[in-house]
Order: C-alpha cells, then structure tokens, then sequence
C-alpha cells in the first residue's frame, strides 16, 4: 500500500491523518503546500474548496482526514 498525503503547515487534520497512518506503521510520502505544489496545482488536481489534507492510497482518491479514516475503518486498515 502507498499513501500520499497533500498537507499544508498549521492544519490539525493533517496533523491527525499522519498520526494515524504512523500509528499502524504505514508508510506515507508528504507533499506540503508552499513547498511541493502550489495551492492552484492543488486545487487544479483536487477541485476548487477542496480541504486539507488530501489522501490517496495507491493513487485512489480517498479523501481528507474524516473520510480516509472512514475509508481505513470499512476496510479493516485500522
């Protein structure tokens, strides 16, 4: 399995999302606002008033913090 998570720096959820993708030992690449894309190549992939953070697991869109938890939930990842 491989995550990518789109964050930008100060945001909780984005906080949160990784703590627990770290806390069942999975392995993410993180791609920061500012610093690996910008926010119009962000919203270019995600869709204008697309939230942080974005997360996809081997290359599926799942969603941000709420839905890639629930996502993990219905498919026994955690």
């Amino acid at each position: 399995m491989t995550f990518i998570v789109y964050t930008r720096p100060g945001c909780p959820y984005c906080t949160q999302i990784k703590q627990v993708l770290e806390g069942k030992k999975y392995g993410y690449t993180e791609y920061q606002l500012n610093k690996d894309f910008t926010r119009e190549e962000f919203y270019g992939e995600f869709g204008p008033g697309t939230t942080f953070p974005q997360v996809l697991l081997d290359q599926k869109k799942i969603g941000g913090c709420t839905e890639s938890v629930r996502y993990l939930r219905q498919n026994n990842l955690i």
